[in-house]
């Protein structure tokens, strides 16, 4: 850490460290191991794989989300770990966490080696002037390549300006599932301990500066919410002391002030939250008492009003429309479907949710709502769906900005591994799409790395596409790379229409059969459909309205048993973010705790034909 000298004070009892990685790297799983070994659980307690993953959806999809607070003891030492997300759209969450800590573990595959995210999150490290600790994970996994993933890692330090003393990283190599560990890059050296990791945060890793005799600066970097305190602010003590029922000041982010009164203070430990009666410089805590605190604010004395440097937060790039349902199959499957519930649960989702805006629009029952990308959104919806919530979605769309008086839209950079032979239809994907291809090179066992740099909008709906392209051995990620001037005379979206039910009724094998050979159907037989209701992917690039609740006319038993016996092909099965991806600007995505449906805005089959001349005709003129 910069700017310390010799005779600073520091707090040797404890260090701080955030644990970064790209998605699925095992960083998650190596927290685990790090609880279990420290004893910090103790010897009774039952720990779940993935334990610090607490949503119930993050334990679904092994991804990260939310960021979380743990601490270990080591040798009479707490080790506070804050577990960061590890996927593009959650990163903001990731910059300001770079904040509250003096080092990093970077966990990286020793297969995969550095991707799109790891190079993300080690740049906000290194900005931060962060000392990092490299972990190389997987070591026992099949085609490991742990020291060239070592060179790929300084290689990435060195392009993305690491000084010199960053540069001189430790390493080291471990199989978290395993629970193994060392400093040997030779699998058979690996030994069933934490104890070189733990050995190399207390040795590498700074201890925080004690300035506790000095007036308080406490900054909220998280926020959390429970019914019985309200909001919790989540921070680091930067100076001074807190105590419960002190008075204090948070300096607002518009410049006020405003006084309030610290009812609970907790620390961490393990996977719990401790009270504390008080805190010093150099601890992680979560304060309650003022129910409006946001992220960045600072605490400090009532008498000595000093904020600390904002802290950034990213804007959302894409925003959908939530509306309430009106399919006529509203309420059908949900609990929660009234206008004022889902406005209430939106708004309680900006309580713990900074990256996410929610506005009224000049429509009844609808919002728009804006997010860091489709996963951000996808999992808000999830998590309603969940709770009993009816709703619709509309496409999603990117949120333009006027940069320097230039219309501008955002873009990423994405990164593909692909198999060789899908190499041809994914530069040919990506360049309909708008993509330009900044590398391409060959990673060995017949795979190849290529690089873009795409406008978002084109990548909307794209991950469908691209791994149906690649036989699903494709792997694609994306990161934010900033704001460009819009690309014109291009608009992307679905080239094909849809398969369109004409009436109510549930499906039936006799109509669906006649259907099956005009695109591929959503739906099996014996589902309720209603008129509008979207059944299926059109083979035209246009929407074919169809018939699919007619039984077949039976005039003797035999006939009956032929119908019976009678076999569609086995229809698409449309997850939550395929649905939202498919949809075209007049479609809407019905979502209830049961179905997931796609419908037409306009649902009368005559009626649409009406719009959609006047559409053609005023497109003419």
């Amino acid at each position: 850490m910069e700017g310390r000298s010799t005779l600073t004070k520091l707090r040797e009892d404890i260090r701080n460290i955030a644990i970064i990685a790209h998605v699925d790297h095992g960083k998650t799983t190596l927290v685990n191991e790090m609880l279990k070994q420290s004893d910090t659980l103790g010897e009774h307690y039952q720990i779940q794989d993935r334990a610090m993953d607490t949503n119930a959806i993050e334990k679904e999809r092994g991804i990260t989300i939310l960021s979380k607070n743990t601490a270990v003891d080591y040798k009479g030492k707490k080790i506070n770990i804050l577990d960061t997300p590890g996927h593009a759209d959650f990163g903001g969450e990731v910059e300001r966490i770079m904040k509250m800590v003096d080092g990093v573990l970077l966990v990286v595959d020793a297969y995969e080696g550095t991707m799109p995210q790891t190079r993300f999150v080690l740049k906000k490290a290194l900005e931060q002037h962060l000392t990092p600790i490299v972990v190389i994970n997987k070591i026992d996994r099949p085609g490991a390549r742990p020291e060239e993933v070592v060179d790929e890692v300084l290689e990435l330090f060195i392009e993305l300006g690491a000084d010199d003393s960053q540069l001189d990283f430790p390493v080291i190599y471990a199989s978290a599932i395993n629970g193994t560990s060392s400093y040997d890059s030779d699998p058979a050296a690996q030994e069933h301990t934490m104890d070189p990791l733990f050995d190399t945060i207390l040795k590498t890793i700074p201890a925080p500066v004690d300035n506790s005799d000095e007036p308080l600066q406490f900054q909220v970097a998280l926020l959390d919410y429970n019914d019985y305190v309200g909001r919790i602010g989540i921070g680091r003590v930067f100076r001074g002391k807190i105590k419960i029922g002190d008075n204090v000041t948070v300096m607002k982010l518009d410049g006020s002030t405003k006084n309030f009164r610290v009812t609970k203070i907790f620390g961490f430990l393990g996977l719990d939250r401790v009270e504390v009666q008080e805190a010093k410089a150099g601890d992680l805590i979560a304060v309650s008492g003022m129910e409006d605190i946001y992220v960045g604010e600072t605490v400090c004395p009532v008498d000595h009003e000093e904020a600390l440097p904002l802290l950034r937060i990213d804007e959302p790039t894409l925003q959908m429309m939530f509306l309430q349902n009106n399919s006529p199959f509203a309420g059908r499957e949900g609990t929660e479907v009234t206008a004022r519930k889902i406005e209430e649960r939106l708004r309680k989702q900006l309580h713990t949710d900074v990256s996410l805006k929610v506005e009224n629009t000049d429509q009844a029952g609808a919002w728009m709502v804006s997010g860091r990308g489709e996963l951000h959104l996808s999992i808000l919806v999830e998590e309603m769906r969940r709770e009993g919530f009816e709703l619709q979605l509309s496409r999603p769309e990117v949120i333009y900005k006027n940069v320097d008086g230039v219309n501008s839209e955002p873009f990423e950079e994405v990164t593909i591994d692909t198999p060789d032979e899908y190499v041809g239809s994914v530069i040919d994907s990506m360049s309909q799409r708008k993509g330009d291809m900044k590398n391409m090179e060959s990673t060995g066992n017949g795979q190849t790395r290529l690089i873009f740099s795409a406008p978002s909008r084109g990548l909307i709906g794209y991950s469908t596409e691209f791994l149906s392209m690649t036989g699903g051995y494709g792997i694609m990620n994306h990161t934010f790379e900033e704001y460009k001037p819009v690309v014109k005379n291009w608009e992307p979206g679905r080239r094909t229409g849809a398969l369109v039910s004409i009436n109510q009724g549930p499906s039936t094998t006799y109509s669906l059969q006649s259907v099956e050979d005009r695109g591929q159907l959503f739906i099996g037989a014996g589902v309720d459909v209603y008129e509008g209701m979207i059944v299926g992917e059109s083979n035209r690039d246009q929407d074919i309205a169809v018939t699919v609740t007619k039984g077949k006319n039976l005039t003797n038993t035999r006939a009956a048993g032929k119908d019976h016996a009678a076999a569609i092909k086995t229809p698409k099965e449309m997850s939550l973010e395929q649905s939202i991806e498919f949809l075209n600007e007049d479609e809407l995505c019905e979502v209830t705790p049961e179905s997931v449906r796609l419908r037409k805005k306009i649902l009368n089959t005559n009626e649409r034909k009406k719009y959609d001349k006047q559409r053609k005709m005023s497109k003419k003129a």
